[in-house]
């Protein structure tokens, strides 16, 4: 009898896209629908990115370098080095986006049974990408009472056994938006040192970082050359997602040469990819600037506007492009589904990201969602005049 693996019947469902053949029967209804569950921008990528690609088709389409082209990782470097990360190319591999880093560095570093401990709520692919290397995941709860900050270095201390590798963290965070100061990470550097573990920072949402906060990068903490491994990308910083390029950066020599090995087994990262982004680096400060600010303005709206619905909770983030807001329902696994399958307001409804799929700790998040604030203010409007109406017929029925 045909049978697939044990493994791959564990692996989950992406709460991000579980729910959208639903949303998909919603449209066919002729309900319009706010994507509320993905961080998707609709901030246009730069043009040179898209110019860049168009004046490069040819009829020779080639593998380029495993570790990526010579000329981006040039730009890689010259630009790591501008926002205080010396590095060299040694330090640095490209990837078919932020994920495959993932992988590379949960590969090189684990054997099968190892553990990692990851702060929940944590993006949820991690669960995948660790059962990919045989790794156990092991969450330490962080709290939506005191804005997701990083938990006590003694819970971090309780969960360590002789299974323990690794610490893997976001910075800023997906789902949270919480971003880590200098003083947490140096406290998870001390930890790190002393009880001999890697940190994986996965760093995708540097760029966006509000209130005049500053983010540091792990690469910046001293002490960890052979200890840290950033993870980044430029499909959030360019919002480029459909590019598929990211990168593995490490110090440490052994780590990048597994890494390397991986990279040569799958041939090379995509070529246009690479063009797009090379040609991406070259925008202004003041393309940050604008992005930036458009970002903030549509936080600032969003948590404003939830937090005035009665009994929802919703933190102000310093980070990223997502909010976690806490909802007065019984269930938001159930309400969000309901949304999509049973509600509309004004011929509209909302698809939203269910929390518990961001944690690994059973029957955590049941009363939490994750929005992202990728859509224009009149829609962020909209939609949350939509979740307001919602969650008073949900409880009304």
């Amino acid at each position: 009898m045909l049978s697939i693996s044990e493994k791959a019947k564990l692996f989950p469902y992406s709460p991000i896209r579980k729910l959208a053949p639903i949303a998909e029967a919603a449209k066919k209804r002729g309900i319009k629908v706010y994507h509320l569950n993905i961080g998707q921008p609709d901030i246009p990528a730069p043009q040179v990115a898209v110019d860049a690609v168009v004046n490069n088709i040819s009829t020779s389409l080639a593998y380029t370098f495993s570790e990526g082209t010579s000329s981006y990782t040039d730009v890689l470097v010259k630009y790591y080095n501008s926002v205080n990360i010396p590095l060299d190319k040694s330090n640095i591999i490209v990837t078919t986006g932020g994920s495959e880093a993932i992988v590379f560095a949960m590969n090189a570093i684990f054997n099968s049974g190892d553990e990692i401990l990851v702060p929940e709520p944590f993006y949820a692919n991690y669960t995948a990408f660790a059962m990919q290397s045989d790794t156990v995941v092991v969450p330490i709860t962080a709290s939506i009472e005191n804005d997701f900050a990083l938990p006590s270095i003694e819970s971090f201390e309780d969960k360590i056994t002789d299974k323990t590798k690794a610490i893997l963290i976001c910075n800023p965070s997906n789902p949270t938006g919480y971003l880590y100061s200098k003083e947490e990470l140096l406290k998870l550097r001390d930890l790190a040192i002393k009880r001999n573990l890697f940190i994986i920072s996965d760093e995708v949402y540097r760029d966006f970082c509000y209130d005049g906060a500053i983010h540091t990068s792990i690469m910046e903490i001293e002490g960890l050359d052979q200890h840290a491994i950033m993870i980044d990308s430029v499909s959030k910083k360019f919002s480029m997602c459909g590019i598929r390029i990211g990168a593995i950066v490490s110090r440490n020599k052994e780590i990048m040469d597994v890494a390397m090995r991986l990279a040569q087994a799958r041939l090379s990262p995509p070529l246009f990819g690479q063009i797009a982004s090379e040609a991406a680096f070259s925008v202004s400060k003041e393309y940050f600037n604008d992005v930036n600010s458009e970002y903030k303005r549509r936080r600032n709206f969003l948590v404003e506007e939830l937090n005035k619905i009665p009994n929802v909770v919703c933190p102000m983030p310093k980070g990223a492009f997502y909010v976690m807001v806490k909802l007065p329902v019984d269930s938001v696994d159930v309400f969000a589904k309901w949304l999509l399958e049973s509600f509309s307001y004004e011929g509209a409804t909302v698809m939203l990201a269910p929390a518990s799929g961001f944690y690994a700790t059973p029957g955590l998040g049941q009363q939490e969602a994750r929005l992202a604030y990728v859509l224009n203010t009149d829609d962020l409007a909209k939609s949350v005049k939509i979740i307001e109406k919602a969650i008073e017929a949900y409880n009304n029925k």
